[in-house]
């Protein structure tokens, strides 16, 4: 299998991961605040990654990239509040839909933050992506929340998150993004958690539990992804996730899948699938053709 193929099976691994711990968070935040929501997830995640870390060695921690470990996941923090609170309060096929305008803030981003030259044809596509975001949200009706908001904030910050680990993998082992990642959010989401403290009771735990299994299994699967892959070509893969998610909301909460959130998913996703194909015919083009010094890809 080529590596692009690996690639991709480990992002629609993740996507399984992600979409099993959006229901997991849901069930979880029917009793729990957010914040605590967050931290259980990190916490059982901390200990889900404790195999790697008997595996390599507190040699694994060694870095001198510290301070881009920290801000990575102070951002990575706050989309996880603003993700995790959608996904607890708005309708789940809102905010998974939402949450896949990311690889749309994705590209705006490399452009800024890597460098990349994009093109009028991926900027059409970023373009037609937001116009999916507007049916989503639709300013000016009641539709139009706080909520909606929040959802695509979390989304904005995701995307600047898939930027930063794109970094970090280039000198990073992946499992060391991995440790650092669960080490770090463990404080970071501990101390709001604090101020709104109740302890889970019952099976509440179970979801908890596994709403941190589940997302650092989606997380681990996620790193190797981009490590291997383009990070704007293998982001629309996840959207799988939305079909997980609307299928089993239906079956365990009623709740079905209102016809603008259902537009606005299908134009984001044609979007975020453009994006790949010309992600795609790129790096072909790049595997046969010599290349061309101080040249840059782009549309």
């Amino acid at each position: 299998m080529t590596t692009h193929g690996r690639a991709a099976l480990l992002m629609l691994g993740s996507t399984v991961m992600f979409a099993f711990m959006v229901i997991m968070i849901r069930l979880a935040s029917e009793t729990l605040h957010t914040f605590e929501v967050a931290f259980f997830r990190n916490f059982f995640g901390l200990l889900a990654t404790a195999p790697l870390l008997i595996r390599h060695g507190t040699g694994i921690l060694r870095t001198d990239q510290l301070p881009r470990y920290l801000f990575r996941c102070l951002v990575g923090v706050v989309s996880m509040f603003c993700g995790f609170w959608a996904i607890g309060h708005l309708p789940l096929a809102q905010a998974v839909s939402l949450s896949y305008s990311s690889p749309l803030f994705v590209t705006i981003f490399a452009v800024f933050w890597l460098g990349e030259q994009v093109r009028m044809r991926r900027w059409a596509a970023v373009a037609v992506g937001f116009l999916g975001v507007l049916l989503i949200v639709r300013p000016g009706t009641d539709g139009f929340t706080t909520g909606t908001l929040i959802a695509l904030a979390a989304a904005v910050l995701s995307g600047l998150v898939a930027i930063q680990i794109k970094q970090l993998s280039k000198s990073e082992p992946a499992d060391r993004i991995v440790i650092y990642t669960t080490l770090l959010w463990v404080p970071m989401s501990l101390a709001p958690a604090l101020f709104v403290w109740e302890w889970p009771q019952g099976i509440t735990w179970l979801w908890a539990i596994c709403a941190g299994i589940f997302g650092t299994a989606g997380h681990m699967l996620w790193t190797r992804a981009l490590k291997l892959g383009d990070v704007s070509a293998l982001t629309p893969i996840s959207f799988m996730q939305l079909p997980i998610v609307a299928l089993l909301g239906w079956v365990l909460f009623d709740q079905g899948v209102d016809r603008w959130t259902l537009a606005g998913a299908i134009v984001i996703f044609a979007a975020n699938a453009y994006i790949a194909h010309r992600e795609a015919v790129l790096a072909r083009r790049a595997a046969t053709q010599a290349p061309v010094e101080g040249a840059k890809p782009g549309y």
